[in-house]
């Protein structure tokens, strides 16, 4: 079955994305859940502010699709769950997917699933078990006609940056990102680079798959206003961030600032001028 229906739910006219992240709370980790404490309040909050897109667990997706009306952020459902968030790591490291990804995404009207491709330092099984829930789930979007996301992340050594945090090295993602195409992706989610004016370098790896950098950590409105607008300009389609908007003082606001650079090509100063009510 095509892909393109559920793709055009997705993506604009434009063929731009914003995709809000609040699956955070799938991970066990419990400084992701700042700002998310209340779901049903969080997800109103973002679906009032208009996203194109709300990433959910399968057990909180139905507080989306609940919210009465036609016009709604489409639904991004998270199909892995893995335990290497933590700033000690557990002795078995996993990312274990739902049963029935595919399934649980078409009763819950899903219009896309992401799956992690993880690449951890000396970790090798648990790197296997992504590219196997990658094959896995490829053949069962492909029946059903449900774009698959990839998410390839490459990650510092936890002794270094405890909780795993992003490694930057462009000759490192690039691959990984490819890796993700040659297994079936759809869509690829990123990380950005540590030097923003070569990110077209990952655009290209990803073969014309439209990619979505992520958002990562809690940045300053400013700094992540301006990495925004530069990964536009790099040939990103469009962000999936979530920390950034959540965990924001004004998260609708913010929202707004995003949509505005990633659809309108605003300016950092236009998008703050959002930002600030202004």
């Amino acid at each position: 079955m095509s892909i393109m229906p559920r793709m055009n739910r997705l993506f604009g006219e434009d063929g731009k994305c914003f995709d809000v992240a609040i699956d955070h709370g799938f991970f066990n980790e419990v400084s992701f859940l700042s700002g998310i404490e209340n779901m049903k309040q969080a997800i109103e909050t973002i679906v009032a502010a208009d996203p194109d897109a709300i990433q959910l667990s399968p057990g909180q997706a139905k507080l989306l699709q609940s919210i009465p009306g036609k016009k709604k952020p489409s639904l991004v459902l998270r199909t892995d769950v893995a335990n290497i968030y933590g700033k000690a790591l557990p002795s078995h490291l996993f990312s274990q997917l739902v049963h029935n990804p595919v399934e649980q995404a078409l009763a819950l009207d899903a219009a896309c699933v992401v799956v992690n491709l993880l690449l951890l330092p000396n970790q090798p099984e648990l790197y296997h078990q992504c590219v196997k829930n990658v094959s896995e789930l490829k053949p069962q979007c492909e029946r059903y006609g449900m774009p698959l996301m990839v998410e390839p992340l490459v990650m510092l050594p936890n002794d270094k940056h405890g909780g795993y945090m992003v490694d930057g090295d462009l000759s490192k993602i690039v691959p990984l990102v490819r890796q993700g195409v040659e297994l079936g992706a759809d869509i690829i989610k990123a990380d950005p680079c540590d030097n923003l004016e070569e990110y077209h370098k990952v655009v290209e790896a990803a073969s014309g798959k439209p990619v979505l950098p992520r958002g990562g950590g809690r940045a300053a409105d400013e700094e992540i206003l301006s990495r925004t607008h530069t990964l536009m300009q790099q040939g990103a389609s469009g962000i999936v961030y979530g920390r950034n908007v959540i965990q924001h003082a004004t998260p609708d606001r913010m929202t707004r600032a995003f949509m505005a650079i990633v659809h309108e090509g605003a300016s950092v100063r236009q998008a703050m001028a959002l930002l600030e009510g202004e």
